[in-house]
């Protein structure tokens, strides 16, 4: 999925008054006012309608704008008017406040200026927007003049100064508990295990990653791989052990550590999330060093240290082999990019229960959690 970054400008639609609307909080180049319905009624006549309205630089929360308009104008103030643009391909992914618009207020400052808010702009989002100018009178009152074309553009993915935020609060919920770790997982139904024997030879296929976990998150939709869970729990009889119940289906492909977190493997921090719960997913990439999913992930997300981080360590003992660690306070998800043999690991059937109510995908983030989300 393409998202907006740096666009210059968006495909324009005919000029048209946006509805009448209550008022959000806004933050435009530090000069802020408000602005109540009544002050927006005047008299148009004598300013000319704004036109050629270009973005620019675009971010997850942020934008630059500017527009041409009559330089003999007096101009004391900038009306935008920013609408979350409804998906009509899936309602049911549509932000509950997509219909209410967002009236953005400064003094006239010199263009472009940068439009930048959290609550009001959220990541890989469609909006339009567009502009009127207005002269505040003695009286209070504002000549306006007539609204600009409406624009469309889409905001960007999380940068790397998000995710790093993201980071930070995955770091705030761990302790130093770690568990031996020897194999990753994958569980799925058997259909799925004998479509990859019969049309891939018995390779698990990278496929395109779902968009569960955070909105702004840039593996979303973008990069290939395939899920794995590297989730340990502690059992008083039998100590660290791998769950016996799975989300996805009764069989499970499991692979010795080894032989995807080896010496030529990176490691990416993705995502933190909740689904309404009192625990935390963290979603990790493992990649083959120099592969086109390390290209990808390279300069995109937070690289972390195989030996020294807080969720899935590597380490190298005095013979040579390694040991593997994974934290006991998140839930840690793999995405590994390359294509696995399923002869590197054997296939076993689940003891438990298949329990779809706990799978991840496509799963909705609690948007209201202070602990995962970075602007709350």
């Amino acid at each position: 999925m393409s998202t907006g970054a740096g666009a210059s400008g968006g495909r324009k639609i005919p000029p048209q008054v946006p509805p009448k609307s209550r008022d959000r909080p806004v933050s435009v180049a530090d000069a802020t006012e408000e602005l109540s319905a009544v002050q927006l009624q005047g008299d148009a006549q004598g300013l000319s309608t704004p036109c050629d309205v270009k973005l620019s630089h675009i971010t997850c929360d942020s934008f630059k704008i500017q527009w041409s308009m009559d330089p003999k104008d007096h101009v004391t103030h900038f009306f935008i008017d920013l609408n979350k643009k409804a998906n009509v391909n899936n309602a049911k992914k549509a932000f509950k406040h997509k219909d209410v618009p967002t009236k953005l207020v400064a003094k006239a400052i010199p263009l472009p200026f940068t439009v930048k808010g959290h609550w009001f702009l959220q990541p890989r989002t469609n909006y339009t927007v567009s502009v009127q100018t207005a002269c505040k009178m003695p009286d209070g009152e504002y000549r306006v003049s007539d609204w600009s074309e409406t624009v469309e553009f889409c905001t960007a993915d999380y940068s790397t100064v998000q995710l790093n935020q993201l980071l930070d609060k995955a770091r705030n919920i761990m302790s130093d508990r770690m568990l031996p770790l020897t194999h990753f997982y994958r569980n799925q139904d058997q259909d799925y295990f004998d479509f990859m024997r019969t049309s891939h030879g018995g390779v698990l296929q990278p496929s395109i990653k779902d968009d569960g976990g955070s909105h702004g998150s840039p593996v979303n939709g973008n990069l290939k791989g395939i899920s794995f869970s590297a989730n340990v729990e502690w059992n008083e009889r039998d100590g660290p052990r791998i769950p016996i119940d799975s989300p996805y289906g009764r069989q499970r492909f499991l692979c010795p550590a080894a032989a995807m977190y080896n010496e030529n493997a990176n490691l990416y921090f993705a995502d933190l999330y909740c689904m309404y719960t009192a625990y935390h997913f963290v979603n990790l990439v493992l990649t083959t060093k120099g592969s086109e999913g390390d290209q990808f992930c390279s300069g995109k997300l937070p690289l972390l240290d195989p030996a020294n981080n807080e969720f899935l360590t590597r380490k190298k003992r005095d013979d040579g082999s390694m040991e593997f660690a994974v934290c006991q306070d998140l839930i840690v998800e793999l995405f590994y990019t390359e294509p696995i043999n399923m002869k590197e690991g054997q296939m076993l059937s689940i003891q438990g229960h298949v329990v779809p109510s706990l799978s991840t995908e496509n799963a909705k983030k609690d948007a209201s959690c202070k602990m995962c989300n970075i602007n709350k």
